[in-house]
């Protein structure tokens, strides 16, 4: 039996996020002893040696890396490399599940602007959902409990500016394939990473500082043991960014967005594992507020589907 569009599109959504769980515990691993900017090059390269690799052995082939929209491209390879930027700047000082638990800010930031945008329709229940959802990443902030730190307020600018982003790979989804828009953005880490290397990459603006320190400490050449981490992390971005990106360009946006929240027990999993760190009560609330959120709206379609595929 054929898949639906819609069903292919949540199982890339729910690959691709489980996928760039990776990508997160290895970039806040590595926030200790490298600049943001020499991790994301890196990165990048091998996101990009992956990428070209999958269009030289695909049917279309090269023809893939001609567009017809640089401008486009440019835009948003400009905010998903700031939403990387603040994301993983906010990343190396908190605790990984509590800023995965903020970054879903975004899928409810999706569906709004999916309805402002792209005309998408949303239903009653759906709007509960990213109500709830909104509710839980207020009570993950914990505004009046002085726990609010300009760390969690950039992983909350960054969820915003990933929402604008997948929001532009779902415009663009008519005429760009998933595998274009990935290598643009690669391209796009690569040139800037390499600007700023070529400006600040001798250390000269580092602070001790924490996050100033992450931003601007010198680079160095990666001992032996931490190249198997950086693999890991160019991999994940460009096998989970693919994902993502498909499942934005054949699928409602609003319909997406949720199952990203996948992402949430993994992020609990290797910060337990690999940080030893674990959520506190308050923490638990928000998860389940935003977890649960995303999972009725899992439930809502899958009922939804079975009724209009009945009729």
């Amino acid at each position: 039996m054929a898949r639906s569009p819609a069903l292919t599109g949540i199982l890339f959504a729910i690959g691709g996020t489980l996928i760039f769980s990776v990508n997160d515990v290895s970039i806040k691993f590595l926030s200790g002893g490298y600049a943001l900017h020499q991790v994301i090059l890196i990165r990048a390269i091998v996101a990009m040696a992956f990428i070209l690799g999958v269009i030289h052995w695909s049917d279309r082939g090269w023809s893939q890396l001609v567009t017809h929209r640089p401008a486009t491209h440019l835009v948003r390879v400009a905010i998903v490399m700031l939403s990387n930027v603040t994301y993983f700047t906010g990343l190396a000082v908190m605790d990984l599940a509590d800023a995965v638990a903020v970054a879903y800010v975004s899928p409810i930031v999706i569906t709004l602007l999916s309805i402002l945008f792209l005309g998408e329709k949303v239903g009653p229940r759906r709007w509960a959902a990213v109500i709830i959802g909104m509710v839980g990443v207020i009570v993950m902030l914990r505004p009046g409990a002085g726990v609010i730190q300009p760390a969690a307020l950039l992983v909350l600018f960054s969820a915003v500016l990933y929402a604008a982003g997948n929001l532009l790979a779902r415009h663009m989804g008519g005429t760009e394939s998933a595998m274009t828009l990935s290598f643009y953005v690669q391209l796009g880490f690569v040139l800037v990473s390499l600007a700023m290397g070529a400006w600040a990459g001798d250390g000269h603006l580092a602070t001790e500082d924490g996050i100033r320190a992450f931003l601007f400490r010198p680079w160095i050449w990666p001992p032996l043991h931490d190249w198997p981490i950086f693999l890991a992390t160019g991999l994940s971005v460009g096998i989970g960014g693919m994902m993502v990106t498909q499942a934005y360009r054949t699928s409602e946006a609003g319909l997406i967005a949720p199952f990203e929240y996948v992402g949430m027990p993994l992020a609990i999993f290797w910060g337990l594992v690999v940080f030893g760190t674990f959520p506190d009560a308050v923490s638990w609330v928000g998860i389940a507020l935003i977890c649960g959120s995303g999972l009725y709206v899992i439930w809502r379609e899958t009922v939804l589907r079975r009724k209009s595929d009945a009729a």
